[in-house]
């Protein structure tokens, strides 16, 4: 046994989640109940999400919400040894402000609480699915939260199950949240939550980590309503040669959208239960030579940002202020400039009109994009909601 868990478990024992109790003892007493009662009837509605990034400049009260169906707060972490939710001032603050804003809008929107992101600790989320006392813990805590703050549903963004056992503890997860979702709902007599994920582009992660891994499919597809494939970050300063951000078909590699949704259909996961990531954001990398500017070419790190990162409406001030080259690659269908030797690849109405057609045809749930606030006075995400209809 892990020696830091002993020393969780005698934390646990003191860590009493009053208004959950009802819920944890009626999970209890519905364990008799066929386990198959507990998947969930898959929601024909289909999504137009975005992620709200707390605290961003861009008010809630100021999201346009004619151009979507679901907004997610991001994020919220779990606390690394108690794994409850870490409801700290920023959350006190900023979650009202994201429920007050969003409330009572026309059109009306679904608002979820994002557990995690790219930022979050990975360790963490191993320790709270290695067994069952530490993912009550967590999963009753989630539920209270967002009942508490009157979110529609909860997402997780772990990034990146570390390995087969994570998988396999992530199906479990699942499976027990879901089965705390609907007994709460009983209990409650309300509207089940929502229970979503942010996952690997790929069905299988294979190129960050020790070794190929691979979502445990079944279990997403019986007990969330969707998952969420972030079909972004592609290619980035981390490697010294340029690249597209979120290609949709890369002829040479398997790094592209197209393959990635495809391995999760394949997998045996339903495409209606699947919502495609959108980047509103783009990768810049310094070029070796100014005048060698095609995709792949020689470069020694990020421009502009601290990690080569720009926003959508950041690159066309980009483009226009230096009088950058524009090229679209209908390949990728992606689009990438130059000026000097900064070189960004990135997005555009085009490519995301050609994107969301993508979704579409493929029979895709919806998409979502990262993130509000990185948009360009609704362009880009108005093209998407008119793309894929209502």
């Amino acid at each position: 046994m892990h020696p830091q868990l002993d020393v969780i478990k005698m934390s646990l024992q003191r860590l009493i989640f009053t208004p959950l109790l009802v819920v944890f003892m009626s999970i209890h007493s519905h364990a008799l109940v066929e386990p198959s009662t507990w998947k969930h009837a898959p929601n024909k509605a289909s999504v137009r999400a975005a992620y709200w990034p707390a605290g961003d400049d861009l008010s809630p009260s100021s999201i346009d919400t004619k151009y979507f169906t679901h907004i997610y707060y991001a994020f919220i972490q779990q606390h690394p040894q108690l794994f409850h939710l870490r409801v700290t001032e920023f959350e006190k603050k900023w979650i009202p402000q994201f429920i007050n804003g969003l409330r009572d809008r026309y059109p009306p929107v679904k608002t979820l609480l994002s557990i995690g992101g790219g930022g979050s600790n990975s360790t963490a989320f191993s320790l709270m699915a290695t067994n069952k006392h530490t993912r009550q813990v967590f999963i009753n805590s989630t539920i209270h939260v967002a009942r508490q703050y009157g979110f529609h549903g909860l997402d997780l963004d772990w990034e990146f199950p570390e390995n087969e056992v994570d998988m396999s503890n992530l199906g479990i997860l699942f499976q027990e949240w879901r089965q705390a979702i609907t007994v709460e709902a009983q209990s409650s007599k309300k509207p089940p939550l929502l229970l979503t994920a942010a996952v690997y582009y790929a069905s299988t992660i294979k190129l960050i980590g020790n070794g190929p891994r691979t979502y445990p499919i079944q279990a997403i597809r019986d007990y969330l309503d969707w998952a969420s494939p972030m079909c972004f970050d592609y290619h980035g300063a981390w490697a010294n040669f340029t690249g597209f951000n979120a290609a949709l078909y890369d002829p040479k590699s398997n790094v592209s959208t197209r393959y990635g949704i495809r391995s999760w259909i394949e997998s045996g996961m339903s495409a209606q239960k699947l919502v495609m990531g959108l980047p509103l954001y783009g990768r810049a990398w310094t070029l070796r030579d100014p005048n060698v500017h095609g995709v792949g070419a020689e470069a020694v790190g990020e421009a502009i940002d601290t990690d080569g990162t720009l926003d959508y409406d950041e690159i066309l001030v980009f483009n226009k202020e230096n009088g950058a080259t524009i090229v679209y690659d209908d390949v990728a269908v992606s689009f990438y400039s130059y000026a000097g030797k900064t070189w960004i690849g990135y997005d555009d109405g085009p490519s995301i009109t050609k994107k969301v057609r993508f979704a579409r045809s493929s029979g895709l749930k919806g998409y979502f994009f990262w993130a509000l606030g990185k948009d360009k006075d609704w362009t880009i995400s108005r093209q998407a909601s008119n793309v894929w209809g209502h």
